[in-house]
């Protein structure tokens, strides 16, 4: 039977698949170190539309279609969405994926939101409420800042610390018993920590106490060490949240340094591209488990991973009010299928 382990984690009696990855990703993600590997690359970074907004929702439209299309379903054969956004009321989603017409879980867990897709999503396969499930997320870099702060227009300097929202999608489709490219097994829920830091401009040093928390629990649930896995992977801490993230284990007896793995490092060349601490967005840490984790849990070259998407939960009206940024982040076991 499916279980709870420990105060707060979940063990899968039965893996549930990962049967398929879709990418999409915007010009600039395309011209980083994993330009190669993502589905599709935008010419430019309206994808044809007229609005940012619009062009978000057209990269989740996109990703699912192509996510159902390698898995072999039509729409009809997903029995439920599981899907988010950075913008308000998740409407990058709403407007990008009713056509499909699947009942559809709106998630939020901002730039977390893809480990908390695929934590329900799992959790409802593995249930036996659903057969086939797709999780998508999506985030765009225009929209976001017009979002949580300036419009381009503006022109505003961002400091080191800043990260560059990712424009991208990345979905992905669940079942049981096919042909799986990863399985996850198991998941450690966030809870949200807020260390009371308020610099909407640090989202790494904001978000970094919430990824070490959940790491810790989870390692504490399951009565694991860091080296259990090959790669413990967060989503959006940057270069800035990585050190914070490792600090703050080692304060707690926890050494992940030697296989701690960013998505928002990975997926631009900082000095190059200008992107200052990294890389952040609800579509970082999807792409970058679809493009480039996903293959070689597929090859076996990983034998096990804990992907941990890290999500800053603030809004405009939080920070103007003078609120701190709260973060949490979604653990969730991903296994090589290639290893019996």
């Amino acid at each position: 039977m499916n279980q709870r382990v420990g105060r707060s984690s979940i063990r899968l009696a039965q893996p549930v698949c990962v049967i398929a990855g879709a990418s999409i990703v915007g010009k600039k993600e395309g011209e980083g170190p994993l330009g190669t590997l993502f589905d599709m690359v935008g010419e430019d970074d309206l994808f044809g539309c007229k609005t940012w907004e619009e062009a978000e929702s057209n990269l989740q439209k996109d990703a699912v279609y192509m996510v159902m299309e390698k898995a072999g379903w039509k729409a009809e054969d997903v029995s439920y969405l599981f899907a988010g956004d950075l913008l308000g009321q998740c409407i990058a989603t709403s407007f990008g994926i009713s056509a499909y017409n699947i009942p559809l879980f709106g998630v939020y867990g901002a730039c977390s939101t893809c480990g908390e897709a695929l934590t329900l999503g799992a959790v409802m396969v593995a249930g036996g409420y659903a057969e086939h499930v797709v999780c998508v997320t999506s985030s765009h870099f225009a929209s976001a800042e017009k979002e949580f702060r300036f419009p381009l227009d503006y022109g505003s300097q961002r400091p080191l610390s800043a990260s560059w929202t990712v424009t991208g999608s990345g979905a992905f489709a669940l079942g049981l018993n096919q042909k799986c490219r990863a399985h996850i097994t198991g998941m450690t829920p966030g809870r949200i920590v807020d260390y009371g830091l308020k610099d909407s401009m640090n989202m790494g040093a904001c978000m970094a106490p919430a990824a070490a928390d959940t790491v810790a629990r989870h390692m504490e649930d399951f009565h694991v060490t860091p080296e259990e896995y090959d790669r413990i992977i967060t989503g959006d801490l940057g270069s800035v949240g990585q050190t914070v993230l490792i600090d703050l284990l080692r304060e707690k007896g926890i050494d992940i340094a030697d296989r701690h793995m960013d998505c928002g490092i990975e997926i631009f060349d900082a000095e190059a591209q200008d992107t200052h601490a990294g890389g952040s967005g609800c579509g970082c840490s999807a792409v970058s488990l679809a493009a480039y984790v996903l293959p070689k849990l597929e090859s076996g070259e990983w034998k096990k991973v804990l992907f941990l998407p890290t999500g800053a939960l603030l809004s405009k009206t939080s920070f103007n009010e003078g609120k701190s940024v709260p973060g949490i982040a979604h653990a969730v076991v991903l296994e090589s299928p290639a290893v019996k």
